[in-house]
């Protein structure tokens, strides 16, 4: 298949720039993935699509405040993204302007309580920093780091927990799962006083998520590798879901993901944890996931595609144009899909 069969219009007015003050008064569109039929609701009916026994699946994950804007020693600004942790004070991170972070430039940012030294290059342009501080990183991090928010919202978030989920524990997300967006704790107890089981799964969300596909054909395009955790209690929830008939509920394509990684065939699940670099395009046979909660994905995007795979290009696209008609708001700080 080839990636422009995943384009579609979007009007720039669309795309959501600032979260709503109620989380789950978004809306929320219902896709019947077999009949294409659509529904128009709010977020917080989605406990009216839940059934007892069904198993709703969240990713945990909490956004690192990993934007840091400082200075070179020599002069100018620099803008560091931190990427992956490892080890020891060393930290692959995005750098810009990349040509301005050569091996041995010093990094100051804050009044210097945080420094960093570049070491090395890394793949794709990213850069090895080795940073210095006193105390705990993540501390630091509180105070100097900014939210990463992708690049298509261009306005300051003024309360940077409106990009973390109300459920966020493990840090480590370069960007937010942003299907978890909309719930609050209210709504979560309603879901489970409806007899839905609830458990959590981690996917730290890394910035390859807002890659584009730049290749003609899908099947050539490299998926990006994203860190992932299976606790034993999810995996004994969703296990016991799938052997008694219940459906397992995925919200956000992150724990598609990670449950499609580590499923076994007849979709049980075993605890572990590990790296996931697993592409889902149409043709894909799930074997975990029977539902999934997403939010309006980029055009020609690998997220795009993998909605595609679960309910059908032709319906998602159907459903996005609706969307569109119907004044929509998109990505992450818009409104959501409920498919089953």
């Amino acid at each position: 298949m080839k990636t422009s069969d995943f384009n579609y219009y979007l009007p720039e007015e669309l795309i959501a720039q600032t979260p709503l003050e109620r989380r789950d008064a978004s809306r929320l569109l219902h896709l019947d993935r077999v009949t294409g039929e659509v529904e128009h609701r709010h977020f917080y009916d989605l406990p009216d699509y839940l059934h007892r026994g069904d198993c709703l699946v969240l990713n945990d994950s909490r956004v690192l405040p990993a934007r840091l804007i400082g200075r070179r020693e020599t002069g100018g600004v620099i803008e560091v993204v931190l990427l992956r942790d490892l080890g020891g004070g060393v930290w692959e991170c995005l750098t810009r302007p990349g040509r301005k972070t050569k091996p041995g430039i010093r990094l100051i940012f804050g009044e210097g309580e945080l420094t960093a030294t570049v070491t090395d290059s890394a793949e794709g342009g990213n850069k090895l920093l080795q940073f210095h501080y006193e105390g705990i990183f993540l501390e630091v991090l509180e105070r100097l780091g900014k939210m990463p928010l992708p690049p298509y919202i261009k306005t300051e978030l003024e309360d940077r927990e409106r990009y973390q989920t109300v459920y966020s524990r493990e840090i480590g997300s370069a960007a937010a799962p942003t299907a978890g967006l909309h719930f609050t704790e209210e709504l979560i107890d309603r879901i489970g006083k409806k007899g839905v089981k609830i458990c959590y799964l981690t996917l730290h969300v890394g910035l390859g998520t807002f890659r584009p596909v730049k290749c003609e054909n899908i099947e050539n395009h490299e998926m990006h590798s994203e860190f992932c955790i299976i606790p034993a209690e999810t995996a004994k929830t969703v296990t016991e879901t799938k052997r008694s008939g219940g459906r397992v509920v995925a919200v956000g394509t992150t724990s598609c993901r990670t449950l499609e990684s580590f499923a076994k065939e007849d979709g049980t699940l075993e605890e572990g944890s590990g790296w996931t670099d697993i592409f889902i395009y149409p043709g894909y046979r799930f074997k975990c996931m029977d539902a999934l909660v997403t939010n309006f994905h980029l055009p020609e995007s690998t997220l795009v595609m993998l909605v595609s795979a679960f309910a059908g290009r032709e319906h998602v696209l159907s459903a996005y144009a609706k969307a569109v008609e119907e004044r929509y708001r998109f990505f992450s700080f818009g409104d959501a899909m409920f498919i089953e």
